[in-house]
């Protein structure tokens, strides 16, 4: 079997999903937030809804139980603004739109008076556990 072939029946026997996180798989609630998990196509994608004056470092590292957040995250940025800082120095803020790669060794918190939701699907499985 040629690998063109073996490409066409991989995506032949996979079949179609749809999710909604109007009704999560699993929900996880912590002080100013909460993380909405979906399992869909093999993995778990998480939307993060962050309220004004949630930080990190205040409100998840007591149940991470990390000095920083360890967890790499791939976000979408769709509401609200995220103020994000890395153990190396590095800060900058994520507005909607915005599409960020975060490695472990940061900590963040929303900016203004509208809440951070966001779409992850790096590190969401693990977040506030």
């Amino acid at each position: 079997m040629t690998l063109a072939e073996e490409h066409h029946i991989e995506h032949t026997t996979a079949r179609a999903e749809q999710k909604t996180f109007a009704t999560p798989d699993e929900t996880r609630e912590f002080p100013y937030g909460r993380v909405d998990l979906v399992q869909i196509g093999g993995s778990q994608i998480g939307q993060l809804t962050l309220k004004p004056g949630w930080r990190w470092s205040d409100h998840v590292k007591p149940i991470a139980g990390t000095e920083l957040c360890e967890a790499p995250h791939f976000q979408y940025h769709a509401a609200g603004t995220l103020h994000v800082q890395m153990a190396d120095g590095t800060e900058f803020d994520a507005h909607p739109g915005d599409v960020t790669a975060l490695p472990q060794g940061h900590d963040a918190w929303v900016v203004g008076n509208v809440p951070v939701v966001l779409v992850d699907w790096w590190g969401a499985s693990n977040y506030a556990k």
